[in-house]
C-alpha cells in the first residue's frame, strides 16, 4: 500500500493533494429494469464534472451509497479513476464515501477504497443506535479517532443528521477530532449550519493551527467544507474552503465560478457583487434541486445530459410530471441558462 495521499493504482507515486474547492457526490446510474450498474454513464459523469474544474466524490449519499455492495463500490473508484486518468485529470484526486454501520466495516470498506483507488475518503457514523450514542461526545469522537487512526488514507468527518438518526456533532467536538487525530483532513458540514463552520474555520484556518497541530500528510490539510452552495460567498469571508454539494452535478461550471469568486473577492472587494449576484442564482436553485432530492437531480440531469435514470428501489422515481414542472421552475431555468453561458465561454477559450 503506498502512502497516505497518492496513486493507489497507477503506481507513478503521483500526490494527488485534498485542494479547497467545489467537490460533487457523483450519483451512481444503473441499467433499467436490472438496476445493474450503468459505468458508461457514470464514467462520462465523472468526466463531464472532472473537466469543469470540480472535485469528485464517490459512494457518497447523492451516489445511493447505502444501495451498493462492497464490490460495487470498487467498482465504482476504479470506474472513476479511469475516466479521470483517460480525460488527462491524472491529478484530480478521488474521495469515496466508506461509512458503514459498524466500526470494523467501516475500516473494511475504507481499505478497499484505498486499494481500489480511493485518495481520500469521508466517513459518516452510522445511525442504526442513534438513540445510544448520538449523545454520547466519547463514543463518536472514539469512532472517527479509530477510524483515521487505522486508515490508509485521509479521512474527513460527514456531519449529515437527517442521514445518521439525527446524530449532529458540535463544532468543539469537530475541532476537538482535528486536533487529536492528524489522519483526519476535513470536515463535510450537511448540517447546514453557518455558525458551526464558521466557529470551526476559526480554529483550522488560522497558520497556528497547522504548526501546533500538522496532519500526518502535508498534502491534506484539514478543509472546512459545506454541505450545499446556498452560502459560498459568506463562508469564504469566514475563512472556510468550499463545498461538497449535488448541485455541482448539474452546473459543474456554475459552483466552480462561485467558489473562485468568493475566494478573490476576499482580497479583492470589487469583485463581491458579481459573487453575489451568482450567489443568489446558485441559491435559489439549490433549494429548489434539494427538495427534489436523488431522483429529482436524476431526472434534472436525464433532461440535461441524456442520462440519469432511475435510483435503486425503494428508492421511488422522480414522476414525469414533477420532472417537467421542476425543469420548468424559474430556479432552474436561471441556473441552466448561467450553466450554459459559463461552459461556452470555457469551451471557447
Amino acid at each position: 500500500m503506498t502512502t497516505n495521499g497518492h496513486s493507489h493504482t497507477n503506481g507513478t507515486g503521483v500526490v494527488r493533494p485534498l485542494t479547497p474547492g467545489i467537490y460533487a457526490p457523483i450519483p451512481t446510474f444503473f441499467v433499467p429494469d436490472s438496476e445493474d450498474l450503468d459505468i458508461p454513464s457514470f464514467e462520462a459523469h465523472v468526466t463531464r464534472v472532472g473537466l469543469a474544474g470540480v472535485g469528485i466524490l464517490v459512494c457518497g449519499s447523492m451516489g445511493e451509497a447505502p444501495h451498493l455492495s462492497h464490490e460495487e463500490r470498487v467498482i465504482l473508484i476504479k470506474a472513476a479513476r479511469r475516466a479521470l486518468d483517460k480525460a488527462g485529470l491524472h491529478h484530480a484526486p478521488i474521495v469515496a464515501g466508506t461509512g458503514s454501520h459498524s466500526l470494523r466495516e467501516t475500516l473494511h470498506l475504507t481499505r478497499a477504497a484505498a486499494q481500489a483507488g480511493a485518495d481520500y475518503s469521508i466517513v459518516i457514523c452510522s445511525g442504526y443506535f442513534a438513540g445510544a450514542i448520538a449523545n454520547d461526545k466519547q463514543a463518536l469522537k472514539a469512532f472517527w479517532s479509530e477510524v483515521a487512526a487505522k486508515s490508509p488514507i485521509p479521512v474527513i468527518i460527514y456531519n449529515y443528521p437527517a442521514a445518521c438518526g439525527g446524530i449532529d456533532l458540535d463544532s468543539d467536538t469537530i475541532e476537538e477530532l482535528a486536533q487529536e487525530n492528524p489522519n483526519l483532513c476535513g470536515v463535510k458540514l450537511t448540517c447546514g449550519n453557518v455558525g458551526k463552520l464558521t466557529r470551526i474555520a476559526a480554529t483550522v484556518s488560522v497558520p497556528s493551527f497547522d504548526k501546533s497541530y500538522p496532519r500526518q500528510n502535508p498534502n491534506a490539510p484539514f478543509l472546512v467544507l459545506g454541505g450545499y452552495t446556498d452560502f459560498i460567498v459568506p463562508s469564504a469571508f469566514a475563512r472556510a474552503h468550499g463545498a461538497i454539494t449535488g448541485l455541482a452535478n448539474v452546473a459543474p461550471h456554475a459552483c466552480a465560478r462561485l467558489h473562485e469568486l468568493s475566494q478573490a473577492a476576499v482580497s479583492d472587494l470589487t469583485l463581491l457583487p458579481a459573487a453575489q449576484a451568482l450567489q443568489d442564482v446558485i441559491a435559489r436553485a439549490d433549494r429548489t434541486m434539494a427538495l427534489a432530492s436523488i431522483s429529482g437531480t436524476k431526472a434534472t440531469l436525464e433532461r440535461l445530459y441524456g442520462y440519469g435514470g432511475l435510483p435503486r428501489k425503494p428508492l421511488p422515481p422522480f414522476p414525469k410530471e414533477k420532472a417537467d414542472i421542476l425543469w420548468a421552475h424559474p430556479n432552474v431555468v436561471e441556473l441552466v441558462r448561467v450553466e450554459r453561458e459559463l461552459s461556452g465561454k470555457i469551451a471557447s477559450k
